[in-house]
């Protein structure tokens, strides 16, 4: 248990809290949460951290990641959705050991944190999962995560597992690993998208989810081939297939929803689906532009996620920041998605996506102490008469320079803490 005091000093602190106030001020962190928030803090025996420099802001969320994926990273180029699946992502999948799978995760969990990443939602994998969930704890990231489950349609075999042995190792995983780390990590059932899933499979999932209270996590409305492949089966849309066997009415996470039509929309209104977007994977699939600006009209939460390094390259939320705002602008005008509501989406709105915006994504008395520190006075990046348009469009990687979750230091001046970079890259070099 972490019971050290910690006073941060003069920081221009991003708060998100309600008002959006941004203010010149003092944090003050006991444990793994924070106690105070004020213009001047004075307390005794505390170790004091001087943020003069520095941009405070919270943990970032991205609710859409694939951990598993990064080490295919550069091998999946200028393919759309269903042959990039086919041809390299399903078989690299297939063919990883658990000693592949942890570096994987490593690698990824090393470039979340350095962009200031705190909280994920990883949607797993079929085989050796339990490497992902042992690699989350052992960084210190905030997750949820679960097993990925496929029992139906075409891919490699060794991913297509009866709906039975899915789920059974599912509901081990689940026992062992949600609330870990006095909450810290928590399990959602990850079917990868209705086209991988039985009927008996989303049957039991709706079941199951409630029964547990816990996340459904899942890819839908994607492509336009998959929608009509979905249409195909079961004559009907994606979002209408979730709601058909009840799992609209657990905690529905969706990535994508690009191709949404209205009778979609108002099921997802009507029980509080959730929108993962993921704007850099569904450009460069050539999937299309997700309605992000009518979601948000219509109060459906929508977050941000960067997907997987193959269909993305990257894990970087400053790159998924800044195109969430671009793209729709191109679209709907300058007007579109002001900097500051597309930095709730990075923050706490990935917090409500993944029910955990009362300990999470933003900086206010009782919440948990995850908090990035973000270098000011950068030649790319001053003045600062917009700090909302300087965190979403001038903002690089580079800038974050401290990381802290559940009030414990996960990166100090550039150099990660918990994880051995270099280590990491010698294995995979090899």
């Amino acid at each position: 248990m972490n019971n050290q005091k910690i006073l941060i000093k003069n920081g221009l602190i991003v708060t998100v809290n309600p008002r959006m106030d941004i203010l010149r001020g003092d944090i003050l962190i006991e444990g793994n949460r924070i106690q105070s928030v004020d213009s001047r803090l004075s307390v005794k025996d505390t170790e004091v951290f001087y943020a003069d420099d520095f941009i405070i802001v919270p943990g970032f969320v991205q609710t859409h990641i694939h951990l598993a994926q990064t080490l295919f990273r550069n091998m999946a180029e200028d393919m759309s959705l269903l042959d990039w699946l086919s041809s390299v992502i399903l078989p690299g999948e297939a063919n990883h050991t658990p000693q592949s799978l942890r570096l994987s995760a490593q690698l990824s969990l090393a470039e979340l944190f350095r962009c200031g990443t705190t909280t994920i939602m990883d949607i797993g994998i079929v085989r050796h999962a339990e490497v992902l969930f042992e690699s989350i704890a052992e960084s210190g990231m905030r997750a949820v995560c679960g097993k990925m489950l496929m029992d139906y349609g075409e891919g490699p075999e060794i991913l297509l597992e009866s709906a039975d042995k899915a789920l059974r190792e599912s509901l081990d995983l689940l026992k062992k690993w949600h609330g870990y780390g006095d909450n810290r990590i928590r399990y959602a059932f990850s079917p990868r998208f209705v086209l991988s899933s039985s009927d008996e499979l989303l049957k039991q999932l709706s079941e199951l989810a409630r029964r547990y209270d816990v996340i459904i996590h899942s890819h839908a409305s994607e492509n336009k081939t998959e929608i009509e492949l979905v249409r195909q089966r079961f004559g009907m849309s994606n979002i209408e297939v979730f709601d058909h066997f009840g799992l609209t009415e657990a905690r529905l996470c969706l990535a994508h929803c690009i191709w949404t039509n209205e009778t979609d929309r108002k099921i997802m209104k009507k029980n509080d689906v959730k929108v993962l977007h993921c704007p850099s994977a569904n450009l460069k699939l050539g999937s299309g532009i997700a309605p992000v600006p009518d979601y948000l009209n219509r109060g459906i939460n929508a977050s941000l996620g960067a997907d997987g390094a193959p269909c993305n390259n990257n894990l970087n939320i400053f790159t998924e920041m800044r195109l969430a705002g671009l793209i729709q602008k191109h679209l709907h005008g300058p007007e579109a998605m002001p900097a500051p509501d597309v930095f709730r989406l990075a923050t706490i709105e990935g917090a409500r996506a993944l029910g955990m915006d009362k300990e999470i994504g933003s900086i206010e008395p009782g919440k948990k102490a995850d908090i990035v520190f973000i270098k000011r006075n950068q030649v790319h990046s001053i003045p600062d008469e917009n700090i909302y348009a300087k965190l979403i469009y001038t903002t690089q990687t580079a800038d974050v320079r401290h990381v802290m979750i559940d009030g414990n230091w996960i990166m100090r001046d550039r150099q990660l803490l918990t994880l051995n970079e270099e280590d990491i890259i010698s294995k995979i070099k090899l």
